[in-house]
Formats: structure tokens, C-alpha cells, sequence
């Protein structure tokens, strides 16, 4: 009879022993989330360049809703709300995402960990005619070239280990993987171009962003169209930047994919510069892969201008 009972009991047995044995796991998992770093992040960019980091280790989280102008952004209570939620921000720190500062000095984290992206890394000072007579301004799209790329991916992974030890071998190589993938994309682009561009090639921007994009490419910024960014010149300041096209013989104008403007056109037509159009990389929907993506085309974009410009 108890021999019987016992082979009776042991199906239950087996089962409780693999319930307990789910619940564990369930728990485990859940503990190993729970101990997640989630990382905030500013721009388009940076989501790309942490989100490669940290793979599946870390939640990358943006600070501002996706649509959102960052150079025109004012904080919601909703976004600030958000960061008490997070255990570090990766900020550009240079001018481009200036209203992280308000954010988080608003929030119930004010002494947040911040990763600076940009610390040791070599800036430019803004160029051409929007920065003429206004003194030193630092250029802060250090996200549109590749070189000054890879030195921000190197800090926030050496930083991200700082404050997650048990991953920080991961995010060592993921990062130098993602930096690899980035220099293949510059070397492809540059293979493009037998001969370097014509030392006569004068070129200019609607917005005071690609400097450090265009130095890839041996490429110097002539002048710039806007006085700053999203403020259209006035109508004597868009006969003043003609002239000085005229002056310059500047070819070639890279205008902003995203913002076509109609005083574009009237700069085409009445100085005959050729227009090509790049992305900022700051709108649109967050994505790992989107920094890859968009610096392809950009690339692509700077060789087709050359070529032609050579033709």
C-alpha cells in the first residue's frame, strides 16, 4: 500500500520540484533585468553608438520622444519624469543637446551619472559666414565623421564598464566590432574617388554641421548659409550670401535633407552652385542601425558631389 501511494505521488512531486524549478528561473532572469543599466541618450546617434555597446546588456532609453527638432526642443514634464528612471545619460556635451542640462537639473536625479561622448575628443571651430566676426564657436556634430565617431564609441564603452564591471568586456568589443564596421564604411566610400578632390573645390552648407563630415574627404567648409540653424536668411542677408558664392566661386552646396528650403532654389538658380542634400541624422525613428545608414548615404552624397564636380 505505501509503496503504492509513493509512485502515486511521485508525478506530483515531479511537477512541483519543475515548477519550483520555473519559478527560479523566472526570478533569476528577472533579477538579472532588474540589474539592466538603462542608458539615456540624447540624439539619433547616440542611440545608434550605445545600443552597439551594450547589445542585450542595456536598455537604451531617449530622453525626447522621436520627431522631436532637438535644436528647438523645450522640455515636457513627461521626458524630465523619465530620467529618475535611468542610472546614466550619454550626452554630446558640446552645445548640440544643451537642453539634457535643463532636463536633468529639473528631474529627481540632478546628480545623474553623465558620460561625456565627446571628452578628449578634437573639436572644430564653427566656419564660414554665419561664424564671421562672432569669435570661437565650437562645431558640435562631431556625430557626422567617422574618426571623431569611433573616439566617442571607445569613451562611452570604456565609461559604461566603469559602472557595469560584470559587461564591461563586452562592451569593449562590441565597440571596437561597431568601430571596425564604421571605418569599412569610410574606406568604401573613399575607394570610390581615384584621384583626391580638385584642391579648387570650393564648397558651402546650408547648415554649419558637416565640417567635420566633408574633412573625411579632404573638403573645407567656404561658407555657411543660415545664420544658425532653422533661421532662414533674410532678404538682404540671401543677396549678401550670393555675392559672397559669386565672390568665393564656391560649386558645390550641401543643403539638409530634412529642411528643403525655398531660398535653396533661389541660391541654385542665381549662383549656379550644384545642390546635393545630407542628413543631420537627428530625426526620424530610433534605430541601432540608423547611424550606419544615413553615413553610408552621406558618404555616398560627398562622392557623387566630387565626381561631378570633377567631370
Amino acid at each position: 500500500m505505501l509503496i503504492s501511494l509513493l509512485f502515486r505521488a511521485r508525478p506530483l512531486l515531479s511537477r512541483l520540484a519543475i515548477g519550483l524549478f520555473a519559478l527560479l528561473f523566472v526570478g533569476a532572469a528577472s533579477a538579472a533585468d532588474a540589474k539592466r543599466l538603462r542608458i539615456g541618450i540624447t540624439l539619433h546617434p547616440y542611440y545608434s553608438y550605445v545600443s552597439n555597446i551594450v547589445g542585450d546588456k542595456a536598455e537604451v532609453v531617449p530622453l525626447i520622444p522621436a520627431g522631436f527638432n532637438p535644436h528647438a526642443y523645450e522640455p515636457r514634464s513627461e521626458d524630465i519624469k523619465r530620467i529618475g528612471s535611468l542610472d546614466v545619460v550619454v550626452l554630446n556635451g558640446v552645445g548640440h543637446d544643451d537642453f539634457a542640462d535643463r532636463m536633468i537639473a529639473a528631474s529627481e536625479k540632478p546628480d545623474i551619472e553623465i558620460i561625456e561622448a565627446n571628452a578628449n575628443v578634437p573639436l572644430l571651430a564653427a566656419t564660414g559666414i554665419a561664424a564671421r566676426g562672432a569669435g570661437k564657436v565650437v562645431n558640435p556634430h562631431t556625430f557626422l565623421s567617422i574618426s571623431a565617431s569611433i573616439a566617442q564609441i571607445n569613451n562611452i564603452a570604456r565609461e559604461l564598464g566603469k559602472l557595469d564591471p560584470d559587461n564591461a568586456k563586452t562592451y569593449t568589443q562590441n565597440a571596437r566590432a561597431y568601430g571596425k564596421r564604421l571605418r569599412k564604411l569610410r574606406a568604401d566610400a573613399l575607394a570610390q574617388l581615384t584621384e583626391a578632390p580638385n584642391a579648387d573645390l570650393r564648397v558651402a552648407t546650408v547648415h554649419a554641421a558637416y565640417d567635420y563630415l566633408l574633412r573625411e574627404f579632404g573638403l573645407e567648409v567656404t561658407a555657411v548659409v543660415e545664420p544658425a540653424h532653422g533661421i532662414e536668411p533674410s532678404p538682404s542677408q540671401l543677396k549678401k550670401t550670393i555675392d559672397q558664392l559669386r565672390e568665393l566661386d564656391v560649386k558645390v552646396i550641401f543643403s539638409e535633407l530634412d529642411f528643403p528650403s525655398t531660398y535653396v532654389d533661389t541660391i541654385q538658380r542665381e549662383s549656379g552652385v550644384k545642390l546635393y542634400p545630407l542628413s543631420h541624422i537627428s530625426y526620424g525613428e530610433y534605430s541601432a542601425e540608423k547611424y550606419e545608414k544615413e553615413m553610408t548615404n552621406n558618404m555616398n552624397t560627398v562622392v557623387r558631389a566630387i565626381q561631378d564636380a570633377g567631370k
